[in-house]
């Protein structure tokens, strides 16, 4: 096994063309070897000039890939994310936070990902690049599965981009697990809303992790609370959730996920919606 720092985008390409696995805080990677010894090249992306970092554009934001979640934390950022900044204090512990990556929590692609559905109600996109140069994937299209991307041969994630949001948005993110701290979820719920001068919703996003195989937007959901005030969300039916497909599994049954759903959306819509 070799260890590579590439120093240059391209050098990092051209490491990848030759085998080996990315890492960058290394945070789900070697975790996941358990006792095994890793049987092949690492490649670390972290001396790449341009793959971290957060700056403002004309377009929106630019979050470089290997940033890390206390990077963010601590970034000047409208109140649209603080859904973002409340999953990032999730993401384990304080020392987890100062390594582990944005990029890395989406290649990961796992279902329980808390950045996901924080980053789904930004409407994120995932630059791409590779062999044949750069590609900007919606991040519904990016994630396909459960750890699963769409991430071709020779292919590695350069930063993700946020579009220009409403100046009165504001987000919030909850999550229920079997303790307060350190620990996968059940269920989650990321929001992002704005009210008009008379209180009602202007717009309305809403996203769920750990129900489903990837973590999805509620449309039925927002559309009919669009135009609405918060205290419209007395009732949560099956229809609003008919994008999800819980499992039963050690952490929780589906019907539970589903019920602390609706409880978990009641929460986040009217946190972000009170600012």
């Amino acid at each position: 096994m070799s260890y590579h720092q590439p120093e240059s985008l391209d050098a990092a390409l051209a490491a990848l063309a030759g085998g080996g696995r990315l890492v960058a805080g290394g945070t789900d990677y070697f975790p996941a070897l358990g006792e095994r010894l890793a049987d092949h090249d690492l490649i670390d992306l972290t001396r790449v000039p341009g793959l971290s970092g957060i700056t403002e554009t004309d377009a929106g934001w630019r979050i470089g890939a290997t940033t890390t979640w206390t990077t963010i934390l601590r970034a000047k950022l409208p109140p649209a994310f603080d859904g973002l900044k409340a999953a990032a204090r999730e993401v384990g512990s304080t020392q987890i936070q100062n390594a582990g990556t944005i990029a890395g929590n989406l290649c990961n692609a796992s279902p329980a990902a808390d950045g996901v559905p924080p980053l789904l109600t930004l409407d994120a996109s995932v630059e791409v690049t590779g062999p044949g140069g750069s590609r900007i994937l919606p991040l519904p299209e990016f994630i396909t599965g459960v750890r699963q991307t769409a991430l071709s041969e020779g292919e590695l994630v350069t930063a993700l981009h946020i579009p220009r949001l409403p100046d009165a948005a504001r987000s919030a993110f909850r999550k229920l697990g079997a303790r307060r701290y350190l620990v996968i979820s059940i269920a989650m719920v990321a929001v992002l809303a704005a009210r008009d001068a008379a209180g009602r919703f202007s717009d309305l996003r809403i996203a769920v992790g750990a129900c489903s195989p990837v973590a999805r937007r509620l449309p039925a959901l927002e559309e009919g609370l669009i135009g609405q005030t918060p205290s419209a969300l007395a009732e949560i039916t099956s229809e609003h959730l008919a994008h999800l497909n819980p499992i039963d599994d050690v952490r929780g049954t589906a019907d539970y996920r589903l019920a602390a759903v609706a409880d978990l959306i009641r929460r986040a819509v009217r946190e972000a919606a009170d600012g």
